[in-house]
């Protein structure tokens, strides 16, 4: 792209390297800005970062990677293929969904899918070809919506957004929108649980967010080899190349204010760093109650913050094992009674006994998590933030033993306890308290009505001038496609104001050639 119209480089500060920080500095540094990143933790990634159990390598948070296409397009943008630095193998089975009498296999072709759902139910197989039409028209409507920023109320009545109108299905939740296809329940489950994504019950996520299972069974879901840590050290390593400056083991103490206006930030060292613009890709939540003084935030200060919707968390377990098997690369075991687990979560009870259980056996498709005849599993169980109140100290070996009974009971895993060399767990205060996540609320502030487009925290933050926000937090919201989005938009938006040329966000019919 070349440098600024006046020739001299300005400088943006970037607060976190996680993957929406990353791609942020990626296409700044392309386009000639001088970028210097800073992150608390040793390694890049922050939830998108790898971990060592000795010999065993696993992925901290997100698994598998959907709408490749667009972070193939943020490569694209600085003259670079995503394929130079990373692999990626496309699913198919997707996964294994496991329900209280069947398992069902999750195929990435139509025709097995079809095939797949009039087996385990007769009569509902051919509903599948209508989704799949109907749902490519909403998300070809809502898409352009994801690519554009909504920082005013008159952008709320830009054309693009007035099209989608027809398509929003206002009033309905993703459950209901799929009562339009399916007449099963647990059918129904398979393409609504995704909501699980964005930390959001079925039964409450607007029924726009059909878009998410469209986007799994319209454009695949693909591994990348070496685990999905490895997206965040490929856009380190192609921001490196261009110049940007990137330091681990660098807490931001503060961002610096003159007035409303955002200078620079203030590491945990004391060091002063100042600069031209501001990027926060901390959780939005943990960054209003630490970066900033209270009296300055309005709206964002931490006690209104605590009056918000925010996402459920997870408890997470990372095995190491001395043995391999042949389960699916992804399985999925709902609680058998799904609607009863979910109202838990959102309610924050303490009544753990129904449970389902996520489970990546990523060494089925990529051996380099594990030594030989090992295996690396991922566990994740979805679990209340910590507005619960439950004490994760109590609870945490009783979780760890009911997950352990729930893989003897209703996996092909089986009896995996006697099989453990390394074991990490992650509880909803561990995510608070280590990784910085406001309220542990991993998926971030929930995805509601009144939490998205204008009235989600804008991508040109409207507290502060000269400060933007990437990640979860912001618009579009959370997810690894829309974080990488966030970064696009905040980036754009800071090319703009200094006339600086950059590619625009490619049309869906582009992106997918």
């Amino acid at each position: 792209m070349g440098n600024l119209a006046t020739g001299n480089k300005r400088s943006v500060v970037i607060v976190g390297a996680g993957p929406g920080g990353l791609s942020a500095a990626m296409l700044l540094a392309q386009r000639g800005f001088r970028v210097q990143v800073f992150e608390k933790q040793d390694v890049v990634g922050g939830r998108n970062a790898e971990v060592r159990l000795g010999d065993y390598r696993f992925d901290l948070g997100p698994t598998f990677l959907m709408m490749k296409f667009l972070l193939d397009e943020l490569f694209a943008e600085g003259g670079r293929r995503s394929s130079d630095y990373l692999q990626f193998r496309k699913l198919d089975p997707v996964y294994a969904l496991s329900f209280a009498d069947k398992t069902m296999l999750v195929r990435s072709d139509p025709g097995a899918m079809k095939h797949e759902i009039e087996r385990h139910f007769p009569g509902e197989g051919g509903n599948l070809d209508r989704f799949l039409t109907r749902e490519s028209e909403r998300f070809e409507k809502l898409y352009p919506c994801l690519q554009k920023p909504y920082g005013t109320l008159a952008s709320l009545l830009s054309p693009t957004l007035l099209a989608t109108v027809p398509y929003i299905a206002a009033g309905r939740s993703l459950y209901d929108v799929l009562g339009d296809y399916f007449r099963s329940e647990e059918l129904r489950l398979a393409f609504t649980f995704q909501s699980k994504y964005l930390g959001m019950s079925p039964w409450d996520c607007p029924g726009l967010f059909t878009m998410i299972p469209y986007t799994e069974h319209a454009h695949g879901v693909y591994h990348v080899m070496g685990g999905l840590s490895r997206i965040p050290q490929a856009l380190a390593e192609v921001s490196r190349e261009e110049g940007a400056e990137i330091h681990t083991s660098a807490p931001v103490a503060r961002v610096l204010l003159d007035g409303r206006r955002a200078t620079g930030v203030k590491l945990a060292s004391g060091e002063k760093i100042y600069c031209d613009e501001v990027i926060l890709n901390a959780d939005f939540g943990h960054a209003m109650t630490t970066l900033f003084e209270p009296n300055r935030l309005g709206r964002y200060r931490p006690e209104k913050l605590r009056e918000r919707k925010f996402s459920c968390s997870t408890f997470m377990m990372y095995l190491g094992l001395d043995r391999t098997y042949d389960a699916e690369h992804h399985t999925i075991i709902f609680a058998r009674d799904y609607k009863k687990n979910i109202e838990a979560i959102t309610q924050g009870s303490q009544n753990l006994d129904e449970i389902s259980v996520y489970i990546r056996n990523s060494c089925r498709t990529d051996p380099s998590g594990a030594p030989s005849g090992h295996s690396a599993l991922y566990i994740l169980v979805p679990v209340s933030n910590n507005r619960s109140g439950i004490d994760w100290q109590e609870q945490k070996q009783e979780m760890r033993e009911r997950i352990f009974r729930v893989l003897r009971e209703r996996t092909p895993f089986g009896d995996v306890e006697p099989h453990v060399q390394r074991e990490m767990i992650v509880t909803p205060q561990d995510w608070e308290d280590r990784h910085s996540v406001f309220l542990g609320a991993t998926f971030n502030m929930a995805h509601s009505w009144d939490q998205m487009l204008y009235m989600r925290p804008h991508n040109k933050f409207e507290m502060f001038e000269n400060c933007y926000l990437v990640g979860g937090g912001t618009h579009p919201g959370s997810g690894l496609p829309t974080i990488f989005e966030s970064a696009r938009i905040s980036a754009n938006l800071i090319c703009q104001k200094y006339a600086v040329a950059h590619p625009m966000a490619r049309p869906l019919e582009v992106a997918l050639a």
